[in-house]
């Protein structure tokens, strides 16, 4: 297990980067890291992710006692220390309110859709977990059913949620959840979200054991979304169209050019 100085100091700069990247304003978010089987160390409440030292982390015992340190942890520990208890293979957890992602969040929408390969890899899909009061057990208690199949979650009219084999890796969980979100935001507005085909699907998923990856979670492809569309067949209108509109343009030149006397 990777010694308390250095989760420490790897706290402080998953929070900076999460502070740079707007992923939480003001005092917002929180991220932790276990130590061993009976400990972990947090960020502490009232403390500016981007603006955080080694020695504000707080170290705390898996029934929530403050072990270390004057200041006090976040006040969503039990989140953390709940995660670690159901979940034996992570070593990191990432709260944070990335705009986007917590735009989907606020509206009501999962992140199921299979768009992209990395986070059909990765994640498979993002679900949307009921709202609970931040700082009790109603935050969390959504949560644990989730957690034996999912590493990401969006926290509903409140923010997302991360989890990782160490801090560096919650993190980019963490990014790779804001940039998803971000995409299908610009697709959306654009008009469409084209999701691949179960085949496609397939062969990404197929890839999971190579990189580690021990999710099963899939994604809503557009068989699933009956939108499964070929293209229509050319039938010469569109050549037509086109036609027709090169030859009024070179018309229309020809008579600007005899005007301006240069042919």
């Amino acid at each position: 297990m990777t010694n308390l100085q250095t989760l420490r100091r790897q706290l402080v700069d998953a929070g900076r980067r999460t502070y740079e990247r707007g992923y939480v304003a003001s005092n917002d978010g929180n991220i932790s890291a276990r130590i061993d089987d009976k400990k972990i160390v947090i960020t502490p409440t009232g403390v500016s992710k981007g603006f955080m030292k080694p020695e504000d982390m707080v170290v705390v015992s898996m029934d929530g006692k403050v072990l270390s340190n004057s200041k006090k942890p976040s006040s969503e520990v039990f989140m953390h220390i709940q995660v670690y208890k159901d979940r034996q293979d992570v070593n990191s957890v990432c709260h944070a309110h990335p705009p986007y992602a917590t735009g989907f969040a606020v509206a009501g929408l999962a992140l199921d859709q299979c768009v992209l390969p990395e986070v059909i890899i990765a994640l498979g899909n993002v679900p949307l977990v009921d709202y609970g009061t931040p700082g009790t057990d109603e935050f969390y208690k959504p949560v644990v059913p989730l957690l034996p199949d999912y590493d990401a979650f969006l926290l509903a009219n409140h923010g997302a949620l991360t989890v990782g084999k160490d801090v560096l890796n919650a993190y980019h969980k963490m990014e790779t959840l804001e940039h998803f979100a971000h995409i299908t935001f610009v697709a959306n507005q654009l008009g469409h979200v084209t999701t691949l085909s179960t085949k496609d699907v397939k062969k990404l998923t197929d890839l999971r054991p190579g990189f580690g990856i021990r999710t099963n979670v899939g994604c809503v492809t557009c068989e699933d979304e009956d939108i499964c569309e070929t293209p229509a067949p050319n039938t010469g209108t569109t050549n037509n169209a086109n036609s027709d509109l090169e030859k009024q343009v070179t018309e229309i030149t020809e008579r600007i050019v005899k005007q301006l006397n240069l042919k």
